[in-house]
């Protein structure tokens, strides 16, 4: 029940990256489009696009490592026994874990600093910092839980075959 609700999470945060790449593209467009008649874009717009730029990446992050759609070079991994593949693999997975679970605390450091000082990003509107940086602590600890599943899981990360397999 836990992993079902987990996968939900995983998938609905993947949708929401989703649909914040349309809303860029849609900004992106507008914006151009009112320069281009000799308005004015809304300075909320650009704000908007910069904001959907940080939460599409952190929370589309967790599901590109689910489907090892992250960028990694199978180029040494390829060449290597089957046997020392594995280790390699499941090494270069432990480092993944480590580091997304240092940038966990790191950002739960962070959010929490934002919400005791009260902090704000005050572009085009008063936006409340803690609501951009809850995002680190959430997507790293979502892709430490990801990394895990190739150190511990059956499957590896690395396949074994270099070049491009679409």
């Amino acid at each position: 029940m836990i992993s079902k609700a987990y996968s939900t999470v995983l998938y609905a945060l993947a949708t929401i990256a989703g649909l914040t790449l349309v809303w860029l593209m849609i900004s992106v467009i507008t914006s151009v489009l009112m320069r281009n008649t000799g308005l004015q874009p809304f300075a909320w717009l650009f704000t908007s696009g910069e904001y959907g730029l940080l939460y599409m990446t952190m929370l589309g992050a967790p599901w590109l490592v689910r489907e090892k759609g992250h960028v990694h070079i199978e180029l040494v991994t390829a060449a290597l026994p089957d046997w020392l593949r594995r280790i390699v693999s499941r090494g270069v997975a432990i480092a993944c874990v480590a580091v997304c679970l240092i940038l966990t605390w790191k950002g739960i450091e962070l959010c929490l600093k934002n919400i005791e000082r009260g902090d704000f990003d005050t572009r085009a509107y008063y936006y409340p910092r803690w609501m951009l940086t809850i995002t680190f602590p959430i997507s790293f600890c979502m892709m430490a839980i990801e990394f895990s599943r190739f150190v511990f899981g059956s499957e590896l990360m690395h396949s074994g075959e270099a070049g491009i397999h679409e």
